[in-house]
C-alpha cells in the first residue's frame, strides 16, 4: 500500500493545536469512506498503535452522534465522541470530537473534518482536526495529537490492505 503523509502543524494558543494529514491509498474511495462509517470496521482501525476500539458506535449522518473508548496495553481506556455536523457521502465528514474521562468531564474539546477524493484508483483523504485542551493534563493530549492520528491513519492503510 502506498501511503504519504502531507503533515502541517500550527499551535495557535499554548492550549489549542491543529493537525493537517493527508494520505492517499491504494483502495477505492468508496471503500475508504466505508471504513469511516461502519463501525465493526472502524472499531478494528482506529486508535494509535497497540490501542483497542472495544467501543464503536456511530450514527453516521447531520446530527447523529459517534462513541469510541480506545484501550491501552495497561488497559486503560480512553472515552471519546461527539456529534456529525456534516455528511455528504464517499465526500466528507465533519464532526466535534470531544476526549471525556470516565466521570464524563470533557478533557479537550475538537472538530475535524475527513474528506476523501478520488486519486486515480486509490483515495486520497485528508483529515484536518483542531483541538482545545478543556482540563488540567488535556495538553499532554494535544502534545501526542499528531502522532495518535499519525499511527491511527497507518492503522486504517493496513486495514485497509487487509493486513
Amino acid at each position: 500500500m502506498s501511503q504519504k503523509d502531507s503533515v502541517s502543524v500550527t499551535a495557535s494558543v499554548p492550549l489549542e493545536r491543529e493537525v493537517t494529514l493527508t494520505r492517499v491509498f491504494d483502495a477505492p474511495r468508496s471503500m475508504v469512506y466505508k471504513a469511516w462509517t461502519d463501525p465493526a470496521q472502524m472499531a478494528q482501525w482506529f486508535g494509535p498503535r497497540e490501542f483497542t476500539t472495544p467501543v464503536c458506535e456511530l450514527d453516521v449522518r447531520p446530527g447523529g452522534a459517534w462513541k469510541i473508548v480506545m484501550r491501552g496495553r495497561d488497559g486503560a481506556e480512553y472515552p471519546g465522541g461527539g456529534i456529525y455536523r456534516e455528511v455528504v457521502e464517499r465526500e466528507r465528514l465533519a464532526f466535534t470530537n470531544n476526549a471525556v474521562d470516565k466521570a464524563g468531564n470533557v478533557l479537550l474539546e475538537g472538530f475535524t473534518t475527513v474528506t476523501f477524493e478520488d486519486e486515480a484508483a486509490r483515495t486520497k483523504l485528508t483529515m484536518h482536526t483542531r483541538a482545545t485542551a478543556m482540563a488540567d493534563g488535556a495538553e499532554r493530549m494535544l502534545q501526542g495529537m499528531e502522532a495518535g492520528w499519525s499511527q491511527t491513519l497507518d492503522k486504517l492503510g493496513d486495514a485497509l490492505a487487509g493486513k
